[in-house]
């Protein structure tokens, strides 16, 4: 048998019926008399944990322990605002006949993601850069919409009476500039998916158009954001009274409070237990609240630090890889902290050359 799980103010988050509390952290010096918490490596990676619950092709879900809110919080931001990609940003209109304005669908091309390490890439400063082949990389889309010939007369298929009568984003050729051919080879730029509709055609209409991919960042533009989502939420917790049990003919009632797995009822005795495997499926609905014969007989909470991380990927980058990046943007930004601070302490007039617009 597991141990009894209490509520203890410092490590959850209580969650009754119509509020929450205890949502500050009490881990820093001062916050407790007479009691050292001060910051402590070794403390902190005895109990940093990141564990992968599920993994596919383009999510993952995995387990947070040991940090601060702040800290999850700015990993979640970072991997929506500052984890770089590649996306088209200039779109040159040679021909384009279809219903779709120009505007409109450089738009939606901009928004299809490609399959580019920007590891490869350069970041342009500013807008008007000289386009390089360290920077920029050109695509071409051409498509022209025919009648086929010997379609069938009983039809109304648009595949069967027209040929391209869909510009996909498979129709996007990559024309590769100065060494782009050599250092790309292994993996030639491309849609991630090759299945995206951008417009559709009729006979006689065509599109003509040259597009310039560069990188950025999400804060620039949503285009450039590597995730579909990246969200987290505190660890549920359902603490069961001991003093208190709940009733055996009232088992099966409350167990149909929360979410299906989460509240076991032996089937001989009627005994109620919570299943620490899959609380984590908790909605935290508060149904259990809503009935007063349950009064007392459980708390429901949250663990403070135990973050539960759900990222949907989009573009380049596989799941797994995506909180290394952030940790690796958020590193980069405390370095230029510390530069900062350096510079401070050596000379107080002025920061130098320590540039502070990326932080």
């Amino acid at each position: 048998m597991p141990p009894a799980i209490t509520y203890d103010s410092r490590k959850h988050v209580g969650v009754h019926a119509e509020r929450v509390s205890h949502v500050s952290s009490t881990n820093f010096p001062g916050h407790h008399p007479h009691e050292d918490h001060s910051w402590d490596l070794e403390r902190f990676k005895k109990g940093l944990t990141v564990k992968i619950e599920r993994l596919s092709n383009r999510s993952i879900e995995f387990d947070l322990v040991g940090v601060d809110a702040s800290i999850a919080n700015a990993y979640r931001r970072i991997l929506i605002a500052e984890v770089p990609t590649i996306c088209v940003e200039r779109v040159y209109v040679w021909d384009n006949t279809s219903v779709v304005v120009d505007e409109v669908f450089a738009q939606r091309i901009g928004l299809v993601p490609l399959n580019v390490d920007p590891a490869l890439m350069d970041m342009k400063q500013t807008q008007n850069d000289q386009a390089t082949d360290r920077n920029t990389l050109v695509f071409r889309l051409q498509v022209a919409c025919e009648r086929r010939k010997n379609a069938p007369k009983d039809t109304t298929d648009p595949s069967k009476l027209y040929i391209n009568h869909e510009v996909l984003s498979s129709h996007l050729k990559w024309v590769p500039q100065g060494e782009q051919e050599i250092v790309m080879a292994e993996n030639p730029p491309a849609p991630t998916n090759l299945n995206i509709v951008l417009t559709k055609l009729r006979p006689g209409q065509e599109v003509d158009m040259e597009l310039h991919a560069v990188k950025g960042v999400g804060k620039d533009h949503a285009k450039f954001c590597p995730v579909a989502t990246a969200s987290y939420r505190l660890l549920p917790l359902v603490i069961l009274n001991p003093e208190k049990p709940v009733p055996r003919e009232l088992a099966e009632k409350f167990q149909e409070c929360f979410s299906p797995g989460v509240i076991r009822v032996d089937p001989r005795t009627k005994a109620v237990s919570v299943d620490s495997k899959k609380t984590r499926k908790e909605t935290m609905s508060r149904e259990v609240y809503r009935h007063p014969e349950f009064e007392g007989c459980v708390q429901l909470a949250r663990v403070r630090d135990h973050f539960l991380f759900n990222i949907e990927s989009e573009g380049f980058y596989p799941p797994q890889r995506l909180l290394p990046e952030a940790i690796a943007v958020m590193r980069a930004k405390i370095a230029t902290i510390k530069r900062a601070a350096e510079t401070l302490l050596n000379n107080g007039d002025s920061l130098g050359d320590v540039e502070m617009a990326d932080v």
